[in-house]
């Protein structure tokens, strides 16, 4: 598999189950990029929705994308500490300069004291039924929840105490 060269600038596009886009970023830039991880960071960089609406994010935040986990996070950086938003979703592909993954509705907020709440649960219901997940498909994304939720707890990867600054660092060096 093909995999993104650190320095180089590409999208993050985000579908659903049924391959209908849902998300795209504009641009993040690679920090790293190997077969097993991607870690890219982004600042105001504008998204677009499924339905052509864009908006531009707020702060900056350091993207975390691995290839054998059914989950990635977004570290925000902001005045009051480091905001987590992880998203249950397929491993990714990088393809055609962009990475892309399948996001399934779950998601975890994680806030600067490492508590954490769950959200979309009644989307993911929804969509689960609306798409037909494979009862395969949704058995992976459940112990990948308690997988993400144990990371958080031991502060592992992402999670990490000095992840998010000390690749927040690396961006700014590409920033420049």
């Amino acid at each position: 598999m093909a995999f993104p060269k650190e320095g180089e600038t590409i999208q993050i596009h985000s579908f659903k189950h049924n391959g209908r886009i849902h998300r795209i970023w504009s641009e993040t830039t690679i920090l790293k990029g190997s077969e097993n991880c991607v870690i890219g960071g982004n600042d105001r960089t504008t998204v677009t929705e499924a339905n052509g609406r864009t908006w531009i994010t707020r702060e900056p935040a350091i993207c975390y994308f691995h290839a054998h986990q059914w989950f990635n996070v977004i570290g925000m950086l902001r005045e009051d500490g480091v905001y987590y938003y992880c998203n249950i979703s397929s491993p990714f592909v990088y393809e055609e300069n962009a990475l892309k993954y399948i996001d399934y509705d779950l998601d975890v907020k994680v806030y600067p004291d490492m508590t954490y709440h769950i959200l979309d649960e009644d989307e993911y219901s929804d969509h689960k039924t609306a798409m037909n997940y494979p009862k395969e498909i949704d058995a992976i994304l459940k112990n990948n929840l308690n997988t993400l939720l144990h990371w958080i707890h031991q502060r592992k990867g992402p999670f990490a105490p000095e992840f998010v600054d000390m690749w927040y660092e690396r961006y700014l060096h590409y920033a420049k």
